[in-house]
């Protein structure tokens, strides 16, 4: 076995470097939920001038972020719109209908984003008493389960803004919004400006190992924060962990370019070794490919993959996804190539 592990399961993974660590240690604190942490405030004001937004709030993941958009603009018994892959709809534990009350009605989200002309016919405008009243969508963007898609900033635009003008809160799940805005070389803004509140993960491609940030109007984030509260994810000296995220905003950003080319670099190699990988429009730091029927099992790849020095993960049965992160470097991307042709082909 290699004395190097090779991860390539998510952009989750990643450990904090020498710097963070150093500046967690030497992270100013205080008692968050009195309001007197400076590096949790910092984080927070931070947050809310690189989104655009009027306040931000700290959560404990982006799943909790999520949930408490969705607790504090919906009222139980009413329908949110989101894609039918989406992250909220697939792997959320049903959080936005179990806690937040809320009916989900799935849009067909395969290019990374529901079509405008998709949501007037699902907001159940008409007044039909039987119908759950349609006052929120949800969009993501970097799309996970379709291929790891960054939506460009005017194909997002337009579905936002008729979302909007049917009168939805429009929330964005952009656990990866900043390797959308680093893929079309936008400031997160753009997006950011189309939605009334989005969550964005501090611990995914940013570097970070915790944590995830809520933002929107001072009102509406006033609201979260008793959510946040009643959930139980109000924490005291946050500090330690909100020093970490904002060295993760100032200093992990634009590198995440550098992920996206090593994720390429993956699939050109795969593809010269015959690996049918999954083609998408707009690719970021994911890649996807199937195992083919006769193959090798998925717990088998896995396996196989694990005793050369690389860690797989099979996402849904027999495909496997891999993502590059800062943990990754070139050679890593070439070796990892060479291990899966490798048991592929044995």
């Amino acid at each position: 076995m290699r004395h190097k592990i090779m991860d390539f399961r998510s952009d989750t993974v990643t450990r904090p470097s020498e710097e963070m660590r150093r500046v967690i240690a030497s992270a100013e604190v205080g008692d968050d939920i009195y309001g007197d942490d400076p590096s949790s405030n910092e984080l927070c004001e931070y947050a809310a001038e690189m989104t655009g937004k009027e306040a931000a709030i700290y959560a404990c993941s982006g799943t909790m972020g999520n949930l408490l958009a969705f607790a504090t603009a919906g009222r139980h018994g009413e329908s949110v719109l989101a894609g039918r892959r989406s992250h909220v709809w697939c792997s959320e534990v049903g959080g936005l209908s179990a806690i937040a009350g809320l009916c989900p009605y799935p849009l067909n989200d395969d290019g990374g984003i529901p079509a405008p002309e998709e949501l007037s016919a699902a907001s159940r405008a008409d007044g039909d008493i039987h119908h759950a009243q349609t006052t929120m969508l949800a969009l993501e963007n970097t799309h996970n389960y379709a291929g790891g898609i960054a939506v460009p900033p005017d194909k997002f635009a337009a579905t936002a803004r008729e979302g909007r003008r049917l009168g939805f809160h429009v929330h964005l799940d952009g656990a990866r919004i900043f390797n959308a805005a680093v893929r079309h070389g936008v400031p997160v803004g753009v997006y950011a400006e189309e939605v009334d509140s989005l969550q964005f993960c501090l611990s995914k491609g940013l570097g970070a190992p915790l944590g995830s940030m809520l933002c929107g109007t001072r009102e509406f984030i006033e609201e979260a924060r008793r959510w946040r509260k009643r959930l139980g994810g109000a924490q005291r000296q946050l500090g330690i962990a909100a020093a970490a995220g904002l060295y993760a905003l100032k200093n992990n950003v634009a590198r995440l370019a550098e992920d996206h080319e090593n994720a390429a670099l993956l699939a050109r190699l795969l593809k010269a070794g015959g690996v049918e990988v999954e083609e998408v429009e707009n690719m970021t730091n994911m890649l996807f490919f199937p195992l083919k029927e006769g193959q090798i099992s998925d717990a088998e790849f896995e396996a196989k993959c694990l005793e050369k020095g690389l860690l797989v993960h099979t996402i849904s049965p027999r495909r496997i996804r891999l993502v590059t992160h800062l943990d990754v470097e070139r050679e890593d991307v070439v070796s990892a190539a060479q291990i899966i042709l490798e048991v592929l082909s044995a």
